[in-house]
């Protein structure tokens, strides 16, 4: 059978995915005895990309990359002016317009440009005239060709280098697999036999995001939950998949963050990202097939661990620090208790951020989260279900609505009840729910009653929060070696919180 042919309009299709080692180096000779690779033979070079914009960022704004490559060494260099087209991509897998000519030097030229979709962003030539670098990236790619027998052809690269913007750098170490030819599935097929020795998570992030994000900022920041633009026009599957795959790309950018940051905000927003992700799987509930939906035994110890070091980041840096005085009330002997406390609990939170990293470096984590990106790939097809959903005479907005008023008499009903921790934790965990599908679904809303619900569970989360919170510090302080006048003292506060 010979292979699927390409797409007239030039299209690059690729799944990209992430490395978390702690040994970069030792990659390529890993890869080349897995089983897929062992008899495929690797071709190495050297890649310097440099990456263009206008000083306003004219093209990241259209969501387009426009790059000079240099392949070889600068004695005998070769040159290729790319140009990639793409709307924002909560997945792993990314689809995007492709346009890549060779150049006689290290300059770009807007000739080559003329048959792309450049002159539709730049008609009359100013933006082009007002180029300048932005960022670079200069890293070593190994790569394989994979020919399968059902004529489906996949590239396997491995890129370790680095990202440069003025005087900043980030690591860059990363495997992308392009499809040549054949269908989408093969890319999964591929990943998900390399995962079976090699721990890979699916990596949203291009090069060209990442290399803006260094140039403005220069840290790895927390991925926070971003808006989905939705309309009635949508059908149930497609809304489905895109509130479900922005919500899976918050917690896995996150993790892929977590890997170089300390920062006690990204762990937070993979939780939430995780959150929004099983709440929302709640709602859609009706319109997923439920022989499909993925199962995520293989995350059960990342989760837990993850949720142990977003605990003890909260009692740190929050929970504790404003009962200090209560307890240490002026007397040395407490306050010295209390400072031993406070130099126990940073080894404590390091000590759980690596417990995480290796979580992180076991290939049945991104096993699992492959099988997740894949599925959320093929939901916006089962447009058969979304009709025997909302059947003939409901529409989208008339579904949404209900489902939103179904949670809130959840709410509502479990808020009458409080009385005791576990009732507690049921509402607190209702009024998440009800606020992240708020969040994600407020296009397909009622405004006010919405708004009126949302601020509602706000206040509910909030309130019970702080109580959950202070258990929660109690429960991690009594693991510790410190002094147990200190952790009857806030089990007490924190019994008398709940009453």
């Amino acid at each position: 059978m010979k292979a699927a042919p390409r797409a007239a309009n030039p299209e690059e299709i690729e799944l990209k995915l992430a490395l978390p080692t702690s040994d970069p180096s030792g990659l390529a000779k890993r890869l080349s005895r897995t089983p897929l690779l062992a008899r495929r033979k690797a071709t190495q070079q050297h890649l310097h990309n440099l990456y263009y914009d206008t000083p306003e960022l004219l093209l990241r704004q259209q969501h387009v990359a426009l790059r000079l490559r240099r392949l070889g060494d600068a004695a005998k260099p070769k040159w290729l002016q790319t140009l990639k087209t793409a709307h924002r991509n909560d997945s792993a897998l990314s689809q995007r317009g492709e346009w890549e000519t060779p150049v006689r030097g290290a300059s770009l030229s807007l000739k080559l440009l003329k048959d792309t979709p450049w002159s539709e962003i730049d008609p009359d030539g100013a933006v082009f005239a007002a180029l300048a670098p932005a960022f670079e990236t200069n890293f070593d790619r190994t790569s394989w060709l994979l020919r399968r027998r059902d004529g489906s052809v996949v590239e396997v690269a491995l890129d370790i280098g680095e990202i440069v913007a003025g005087d900043r750098c980030s690591p860059l170490c990363e495997l992308e697999l392009e499809l040549k030819a054949g269908p989408v599935t093969t890319l999964f097929e591929v990943a998900r036999q390399i995962a079976q020795t090699v721990a890979v998570l699916p990596f949203t992030a291009s090069k060209a995001e990442r290399g803006y994000a260094l140039a403005q900022d220069g840290t790895a920041l927390a991925l926070h939950a971003r808006t989905q633009a939705l309309t009635s026009g949508l059908s149930l599957p497609e809304t489905a998949q895109r509130v479900l795959c922005e919500m899976f790309s918050q917690f896995t950018s996150n993790l892929n963050t977590l890997l170089v940051s300390d920062n006690p905000e990204v762990v937070h927003q993979a939780r939430v990202g995780w959150r929004r992700f099983r709440s929302a799987m709640r709602l859609f509930e009706p319109v997923l097939a439920a022989d499909t939906v993925p199962h995520w035994q293989a995350l059960q110890t990342l989760l837990t661990c993850l949720g142990t070091l977003r605990d003890l980041d909260v009692a740190r840096n929050e929970t504790l620090p404003p009962i200090a005085d209560a307890y240490t009330g002026g007397d040395p002997r407490r306050a010295q208790s209390w400072q031993a406390m406070t130099l126990a609990l940073p080894q404590a939170c390091e000590l759980q951020r690596k417990t995480v990293r290796y979580a992180l470096q076991e290939p049945v984590v991104g096993a699992g989260l492959l099988t997740s990106t894949q599925w959320l790939a093929g939901l916006a097809d089962s447009s058969g279900a979304g009709d025997a959903v909302l059947g003939p005479k409901v529409s989208l907005r008339d579904w949404v609505k209900r489902r939103i008023l179904h949670l809130h008499e959840q709410l509502e009903l479990a808020n009458k009840r409080v009385g005791n921790p576990d009732s507690q934790h049921r509402v607190r965990i209702l009024a998440k729910r009800l606020r992240y599908d708020i969040e994600a679904l407020r296009d397909l809303l009622p405004k006010k009653r919405s708004e009126r619900w949302y601020q509602q569970a706000s206040r509910l989360q909030t309130g019970l929060g702080a109580t959950r919170d202070l258990r929660q510090a109690a429960a991690l302080v009594a693991e510790l070696d410190v002094d147990r006048g200190l952790v009857e003292f806030l089990r007490g506060l924190a019994i008398g919180q709940t009453r």
